[in-house]
């Protein structure tokens, strides 16, 4: 029988067949580690939460639960508003406050809208600011800055209190409301009340006397004072012409003449009218100097 030779076993070769060699080499790259250790879980994890999400019950099981666990954390007691404080405020603002802000005590704080609260007290008149802040215990403290009345005046329309910058405060329905503020009228005269404030410091030692400020054609003002007298201000500069006015007045006793009008609207050429009974005064005076005979 004849004998059949096995063939030679070949020595295993060690180098790497080219797959091998190729995915080693791919694996070497940042790029490729990057997505399979971040992008594949990624996807993974995408296409199972699209695939979860496709049941329309599923959805709504998911909505209903995210909404019943924020109520139940909004609507726990340390979240919750019970009241309104209102500081700063006189009794009768603090009532309006209370009677505006459209709230429904308890209510959460996640449910109030602070700056929409803020901005509407805000468009009431006599609030010059308002701070809002939610206290512990539950309580909306509201900080107000109330506008401060400085004079009253006649508008078109009725007796209206004013700030220091013109903005109206309340609705007057007689003077002697605020009988402790000066007056001013005319139209446009809210616009000047600035002006009309130093007009009124400057008057001072006219202050037992003055009547109230007028505004002439929205470019001047007339100081009304008693006895029917009244001082005609020029449109620029009235004050340093007032002044110099009262200092005439303190040397020379002027005002306590028997004069009607006192035009400084052009401050180089005074203009003084007397009353009817002071100019047949100066006319018998002259014709008694002219030698006519008198009746």
């Amino acid at each position: 029988m004849r004998q059949v030779t096995p063939p030679p076993v070949r020595p295993r070769d060690p180098a790497p067949s080219r797959v091998a060699y190729r995915m080693h080499r791919l694996w070497l790259t940042p790029m490729f580690r990057k997505m399979l250790r971040v992008g594949l879980p990624f996807l993974i994890c995408f296409a199972a939460t699209l695939w979860f999400l496709q049941s329309e019950q599923r959805r709504a099981a998911i909505v209903a639960t995210y909404e019943d666990t924020r109520r139940a954390i909004e609507q726990r007691p340390e979240f919750m508003v019970n009241l309104m404080s209102v500081e700063g405020a006189s009794p009768d603002l603090a009532g309006d406050i209370h009677t505006l802000v459209p709230v429904d005590f308890p209510i959460s704080s996640f449910d109030m809208d602070l700056p929409a609260i803020r901005a509407l007290i805000e468009t009431l008149d006599p609030v010059a600011a308002a701070h809002l802040h939610i206290r512990p215990g539950g309580v909306l403290q509201v900080r107000i800055e109330e506008r401060q009345a400085i004079v009253v005046w006649r508008s078109p329309t009725g007796l209206l209190s004013l700030d220091e910058t013109g903005h109206p405060i309340h609705t007057l329905t007689l003077r002697t409301d605020r009988a402790d503020l000066p007056l001013i009228a005319g139209d446009g005269a809210d616009d000047a009340v600035p002006e009309a404030l130093a007009l009124i410091a400057a008057a001072e030692p006219l202050a037992d006397r003055m009547r109230g400020l007028r505004r002439k054609g929205a470019r001047r003002w007339d100081i009304a004072l008693d006895r029917g007298q009244l001082i005609q201000l020029p449109e620029t500069d009235p004050v340093p012409v007032l002044e110099r006015l009262i200092a005439l007045d303190k040397a020379q006793d002027m005002l306590a003449r028997d004069i009607t009008h006192i035009d400084l609207r052009n401050p180089r050429r005074p203009t003084l009218r007397l009353a009817g009974t002071a100019v047949e005064a100066m006319r018998r005076i002259k014709s008694i100097e002219a030698g006519e005979p008198q009746e």
